[in-house]
């Protein structure tokens, strides 16, 4: 291209830009400035006496800083522009990943900060918090769910009428999917789909058996990559098993009742392996005074693995296990303890014992007044364990803590997830959550 038409002029809200195609062929071709341009990045049309210029009536200020973004690579907001302004017109130009590619970097537990802390908005400890796959969050609150987008604006709250909301999935970053108590404060059924940012019920899942609609609650949820969605299921009368339904249909496609001598509906987690297309149910303590884990293969209606710590000696107490994860490229199930020891299962042997790492045990002295419940998450092959107030990361072969996150306000961690290269941690006694991210690579 010529340089004389290469140079492209905008008037936005009556100031004058001036900048290049090439500059603008950095936002993409799926963005505001693509459709400008033609295949060749040319300007589809010549405007009177060959004057390149195009009139936008949006945010000057804004538009500075997104075209120093788009030159450079670098995102810096004065302080004079409101940063949810910025991301509003960010959206606008089609620009919202470039925003975030800039605000923080892949994701790596070994080189995250705490980039900001939010108030809870209901009365109440929070229970869980789960992370959106655009960097945004929900939080459960009792019969309440709080939703945020991944600038942190908070949606329309989900209330169930005063139910318990037991788990909650990001299905995609327009809808969540609630399990509860059998009504859902809304009908039959135990588990629904509501749009993220009205918080309407879009779609209620049932259970059939047959040929009739069962109440039921649901519990535990987990997705599979071919749009299948698990929860674990509990009937009027006791009846327990896993329930699967089609996530584009919201039709129920199979259930899995329990096997006698194993609790499968009241499960705490559900995790789908996508290697062995098999379902970890976990049923854990404090729930049941044993802890319960096992493998389902649906395609075989059968159990392929499981374990068990019935029979185990006394001196196991201060071992029950607290969570569970599996982790398939180790062919192995980690599990924690109250002091945060690291126990490692062979999924290779049914009914194996518990391999413990002494070398894990990180906390030591007086416990916190509100202690809570250690959790488990695995992400890009990096182990995060949370205990009291901190969050540790291990990686490596041999699971070596490499790092720590830890904050002193909003006491201990009752939760935490992480998705959309965030991590976020739920403290229960300020019912505050904070965000984690890794810095942006430096700009060359």
């Amino acid at each position: 291209m010529g340089i004389q038409k290469d140079i492209v002029k905008f008037n936005v809200g009556g100031r004058i830009f001036q900048t290049t195609a090439t500059t603008l062929a950095n936002a993409g071709r799926n963005s505001f400035f693509g459709a400008l341009f033609d295949d060749n990045w040319d300007l589809q049309q010549q405007q009177p006496n060959n004057r390149q210029e195009f009139f936008i009536d949006r945010n000057p200020d804004c538009f500075a800083i997104l075209l120093d973004l788009l030159r450079t690579g670098d995102l810096y907001i004065p302080s004079n522009v409101p940063e949810r302004l910025l991301y509003k017109e960010a959206a606008f130009y089609g620009l919202i990943d470039h925003v975030r590619s800039a605000k923080w970097g892949p994701f790596d537990g070994n080189r995250l900060k705490l980039s900001k802390s939010v108030t809870g908005r209901a009365p109440g400890d929070g229970t869980a918090i789960r992370a959106g796959p655009d960097g945004g969050c929900c939080v459960a609150h009792g019969s309440m769910v709080h939703v945020f987008d991944w600038i942190l604006e908070e949606h329309p709250p989900i209330n169930l009428d005063y139910q318990r909301v037991n788990d909650i999935g990001w299905v995609n970053p327009e809808n969540v999917l609630i399990s509860a108590c059998e009504r859902l404060g809304r009908g039959d059924g135990g588990m629904g789909l509501f749009s993220s940012s009205t918080g309407d019920l879009r779609y209620k899942f049932n259970v059939v058996h047959d040929n009739q609609v069962k109440s039921y609650t649901a519990g535990a949820l987990s997705f599979s990559p071919d749009y299948k969605i698990f929860a674990s299921c509990k009937g009027r009368s006791n009846e327990y098993g896993i329930g699967v339904w089609d996530q584009v249909t919201g039709k129920q496609i199979d259930f899995f009742y329990e096997s006698p001598g194993w609790s499968l509906g009241d499960a705490d987690k559900l995790q789908w392996l996508n290697g062995s297309n098999c379902l970890l149910v976990a049923t854990l303590f404090p729930r049941k005074d044993n802890c319960y884990m096992s493998l389902l293969d649906f395609r075989e209606k059968r159990m392929v693995w499981s374990w068990s710590d019935i029979g185990a000696p006394l001196t196991v107490d201060e071992k029950r296990v607290r969570d569970a994860i599996a982790m398939e490229e180790c062919n192995s199930v980690c599990v924690v303890n109250e002091y945060e020891d690291l126990g490692f299962i062979d999924l290779r042997i049914s009914g194996g014992s518990v391999r413990w790492s002494s070398r894990s045990k990180l906390m030591k002295g007086k416990m916190p007044d509100e202690p809570c419940y250690p959790k488990l998450a695995l992400h890009n092959g990096q182990l995060f364990s949370s205990m009291n107030d901190c969050i540790s990361v291990f990686c490596g072969p041999d699971w070596v803590l490499t790092s720590r996150l830890r904050r002193s306000y909003g006491g201990s961690i009752c939760d935490f997830s992480i998705g959309g290269d965030r991590l976020f941690a739920l403290h229960s006694e300020e019912n505050v959550f904070d965000i984690w991210e890794t810095p942006p690579p430096p700009v060359i």
